[in-house]
């Protein structure tokens, strides 16, 4: 879905982008019951509940006045992010210290061309250095902050959610950390940690599934073979539509020590 280049110093891996889950939902489609003609959405004025024509669409951003702040097409087009097709690493940090709640979905990179030993490099200098790379990368001209990191024999690209998306824990009401601030009882605490190690085992992901996706496909398929599947059928007409050069690997990695940066402090 996307090919570029992972950077850093002075070193390029042409990588592509592949995704690393699939949408496994059963995904319901609205549909006429007399016919089961599709139910498309029309375009309606929720004051006058008349429908408009497309032209006359503009967007806007709501203010807390009530007040709209409309942009053009081309506003919102020169806003967007330059598409550079580089996953840029600004810094590598330790891999405990990026928590769960950003991570928001993952992708796999592949080597491009005859890039496999400098991919290969990289996933085994992380590896053994228990790192991730923090980088950013522009996908469908939208820009994110992505967590680069080794999988196996996979590089794998986990996008991220931006500071500012998180919501602070302060905002609700928990309870003080510590047992003494909970008047938590030794013995309390003992039986809880008795009861933990005993459901404790190791993650086996395929031990878990979607069970109401499941129980829906199982229904369907019950139906499907009891005959029950029904065919479209018209109520009426529908109108008629209108490189991969070798580098000397080495001498990059030489180059680029010394010169790396750390991150710019952002506003």
């Amino acid at each position: 879905m996307w090919k570029g280049a992972i950077s850093f110093g002075l070193v390029h891996v042409p990588v592509a982008l592949y995704p690393a889950t699939r949408d496994e939902s059963v995904d319901f489609d609205w549909l006429d019951k007399r016919t089961l003609d599709p139910v498309g959405y029309k375009r309606i004025n929720k004051r006058t509940g008349r429908e408009i024509d497309k032209e006359q669409i503009v967007k806007g951003v709501k203010q807390e006045n009530g007040d709209y702040v409309v942009l053009s097409d081309d506003e919102i087009r020169q806003a967007y992010p330059a598409t550079t097709q580089t996953i840029a690493i600004e810094t590598f940090v330790p891999a405990d210290q990026i928590s769960f709640v950003y991570l928001e979905r993952p992708y796999y990179l592949a080597p491009v061309g005859k890039t496999a030993k400098v991919y290969a490099l990289l996933r085994e200098a992380m590896s053994q250095a228990g790192l991730i790379a923090v980088a950013r990368l522009v996908i469908h001209s939208k820009e994110h902050l992505a967590a680069l990191l080794p999988a196996g024999p996979c590089l794998m690209v986990g996008l991220m959610r931006w500071a500012s998306e998180i919501r602070p824990a302060e905002d609700l009401d928990l309870p003080a950390e510590g047992v003494n601030a909970n008047g938590i009882k030794p013995n309390e605490l003992k039986m809880a940690r008795q009861l933990i190690e005993e459901m404790t085992a190791d993650f086996e992901p395929h031990h878990y599934q979607d069970e109401f996706a499941v129980a829906i496909r199982t229904l369907i398929d019950r139906k499907v073979k009891a005959g029950e599947a029904q065919s479209v059928e018209p109520l009426e007409e529908a109108p008629a539509e209108a490189s991969g050069n070798v580098v000397d690997l080495t001498d990059l990695l030489k180059r680029s020590l010394g010169g790396g940066r750390k991150p710019a402090k952002r506003a």
